[in-house]
């Protein structure tokens, strides 16, 4: 999906966005999952870089492999406080520097990292959050899932079968360029969940998009759906770049 040049709507039909000129930017796509160290290095540079401004806005999107991240506003209640115990099950723990709270990454999870320089969008962060919300409602609608917001818990829910998380966001921004992004659950194992308090919201179900469906969803498909809705809501102009199969090697080795 390319980018429209019409006015923008969104998912209730009310017009949310005007788009101006596109913004060139790059992107970076792997097809395989990566741990979340090597991704964080990856994010840092490319961040780095932004702020220098010797690279244009980038998107990175990926799979993780299995691991808790706990952000800055965790309480040891939502993830129990011990590292070991939750590693016992293979799943990494990473404390970053993200908003928010404990959850989990991994494969079957598609994340798209935005590192984007926001006075160049014209947008302050409440903006940016909403649109990514927006993003991610769209590809959903897309594929024939109602998704919603939720008043001080950023993020996309559903309501059928139940109300269910589908769709985490964590932003930071350092220096006017963004970084950390959102997750869509699309057809991953949802049992890791269950060991947290995810988002640290008591009695928070987690769902997917294949759950919600009742079948198997690809995710290369969802992947181009969600960067189609985010280069056209962001009114992005972006090339693909070799970097991605270098990390793509050095996931390989890791």
């Amino acid at each position: 999906m390319s980018a429209t040049t019409s006015p923008l709507k969104s998912a209730t039909g009310d017009q949310t966005h005007q788009p101006g000129p596109r913004i060139p930017a790059e992107l970076l796509s792997l097809s395989m999952p990566i741990r979340y160290a090597d991704a964080w290095e990856l994010q840092l540079r490319l961040h780095r870089e932004r702020v220098t401004d010797t690279r244009p806005d980038t998107i990175l999107a990926l799979e993780h492999r299995p691991v808790y991240t706990v952000g800055r506003l965790t309480r040891a209640e939502d993830w129990g406080g011990d590292p070991a115990a939750l590693h016992r099950g293979g799943i990494e723990v990473q404390h970053v520097n993200r908003g928010g709270s404990v959850t989990y990454h991994g494969p079957g999870q598609l994340v798209l990292y935005p590192i984007l320089r926001l006075a160049e969008h014209r947008i302050g962060v409440r903006a940016n959050v909403e649109r990514l919300e927006e993003v991610v409602l769209r590809c959903l609608r897309q594929q024939g899932i109602t998704g919603h917001r939720k008043v001080n818990a950023p993020g996309v829910w559903v309501a059928d079968p139940h109300e269910a998380k589908i769709a985490s966001l964590g932003i930071r921004v350092d220096r006017g360029v963004t970084l950390h992004g959102i997750a869509l659950n699309v057809e991953m194992d949802l049992s890791p969940f269950r060991s947290i308090t995810p988002c640290g919201l008591q009695g928070c179900q987690i769902t997917s998009m294949s759950e919600v469906l009742g079948k198997s969803v690809a995710i290369d498909q969802v992947k181009r759906s969600l960067l189609g809705h985010l280069q056209a809501l962001f009114t992005l102009d972006w090339t693909s770049s070799p970097e991605m199969t270098h990390l793509h090697d050095r996931n390989t080795l890791s």
